[in-house]
């Protein structure tokens, strides 16, 4: 699309790992205000306004979601929720690939990653991080070194259980400490600290945050 038939903006809103109370005024701001707003169903129940607002689900059909943004852009501005922060594995790519970047506005987020981080009082500027959603790292992301640290992303398929393997068969010894993060800020969160040895042993959890410290 060309950048000159765009008078209005895209904004991508960073919601946060999940409690409201952790996204950042300025993301909810653009939010309320918002005449157009897409986002994942958990997301639109929780802060659209009906009736209000024309509203478009985050779900499989991304190419939907691309062309409900094309279609209310002619008249608004249009405000796209992501969770965490819109530059770590969010619908922004997508965008940048499908619209000019000029009228792309990003909102940050508190990622599910930083919070893990954070829960942990873990600084992670020197970590490695990768993601096990959808994908699998390339092999030289996982190796074993001594010092290194690895935030990890997960999803049902990879997960507390079946990634710990993956990561002995790349030298890290069975002892490392490997803490496993789940539902990060909402009542029911739970972090678990153990090994990677003993993690198999442990309830599977997927969908979370993983990291391990070598």
């Amino acid at each position: 699309m060309e950048s000159s038939a765009i008078k209005h903006r895209i904004i991508v809103a960073g919601i946060g790992p999940g409690n409201p109370d952790y996204m950042i005024p300025a993301a909810r701001d653009a939010i309320r205000g918002a005449k157009a707003l897409a986002g994942g169903r958990r997301a639109l129940a929780q802060f659209a306004e009906s009736g209000r607002q024309h509203t478009m689900v985050i779900a499989g059909d991304i190419p939907g979601v691309m062309e409900f943004v094309r279609r209310e852009l002619e008249q608004h501005d249009v405000v796209v929720m992501v969770s965490g922060d819109p530059g770590y594995y969010s619908l922004l790519d997508a965008l940048r690939r499908y619209f000019p970047h000029e009228p792309i506005q990003v909102i940050p987020g508190i990622s599910a990653m930083q919070m893990a981080f954070s829960r942990l009082a873990l600084p992670w500027h020197d970590a490695q991080l990768v993601s096990f959603h959808g994908r699998r790292p390339a092999a030289e992301q996982l190796t074993y070194q001594p010092g290194r640290t690895i935030g990890m992303l997960t999803d049902g398929k990879y997960t507390s259980r079946t990634i710990p393997p993956i990561l002995m068969e790349q030298g890290w010894p069975d002892t490392a400490k490997l803490h496993i993060c789940a539902r990060l800020t909402y009542e029911d969160e739970t972090i678990r600290t153990t090994t990677l040895r003993e993690s198999v042993s442990l309830p599977e959890t997927g969908h979370g945050i993983l990291i391990v410290e070598g």
